[in-house]
């Protein structure tokens, strides 16, 4: 048997990591958020695993692409969401600064 783990391209929420994991061990990939979830919010450490993950494991597409490009082509991806999330956090901030 020959398993391999990609993210998934289907079951994605962020970056498809958790059901790809999901995927990967037989188990609903809503469990794993959840693991992840407490991780974060235990040890703090889910967060960077999460992304570490995001970075290195690639989608079952892009299987064929050399590591480099995965990681250049996950950084970006992320690079694209974390200025989508600061955007929303700096409205949000401005609003309530505004109440």
């Amino acid at each position: 048997m020959n398993k391999k783990l990609y993210r998934s391209e289907t079951d994605r929420m962020i970056g498809g990591v958790c059901g790809g994991l999901g995927e990967y061990f037989g188990i609903d990939s809503t469990i794993v958020r959840l693991l992840f979830a407490l991780i974060v919010l235990y040890g703090g450490t889910g967060l960077l695993l999460y992304i570490i993950l995001w970075i290195v494991v690639p989608t079952r597409s892009s299987s064929n692409i050399t590591s480099e490009d995965v990681m250049s082509k996950n950084t970006e991806e992320i690079k694209e969401k974390v200025k989508k999330v600061v955007k929303d956090i700096k409205k949000s901030v401005e609003s309530d600064s505004k109440k």
